[in-house]
């Protein structure tokens, strides 16, 4: 009867254990997208870690087809506000905003 609480718990274990690696990942992805589209390293590297968590895999990939030469932030969210997803809207929004203005600062 031991062994099956002892099972369940290294289940579980595991499963966040990959579920940190498999955000780790996703955020790597979502910063290389943002320098793709032309944002700085900075600011990529601030707005990847608040959108990674707040966006589904679909808007996310709707992201990496934003390829561009250097752009602005405001240029950015313009770009995305022609996607016409209202979530990927706000969350892009709120992030670039939080990120410029220094009220969200990088983890380091």
């Amino acid at each position: 009867m031991t062994i099956a609480p002892r099972m369940t718990a290294v289940a579980i274990l595991t499963a966040l254990a990959l579920g940190g690696c498999m955000s780790k990942l996703a955020e790597g992805r979502v910063r290389s997208a943002l320098v793709d589209a032309g944002l700085s390293d900075r600011n990529a590297a601030c707005m990847a870690e608040r959108m990674t968590d707040r966006l589904s895999i679909g808007q996310l990939r709707r992201l990496e087809a934003l390829r561009a030469e250097r752009r602005t932030l405001a240029d950015y969210v313009y770009t995305v506000r022609r996607v016409g997803d209202r979530q990927l809207i706000e969350v892009t929004t709120s992030a670039a905003l939080l990120c410029a203005t220094g009220l969200a600062p990088e983890k380091r």
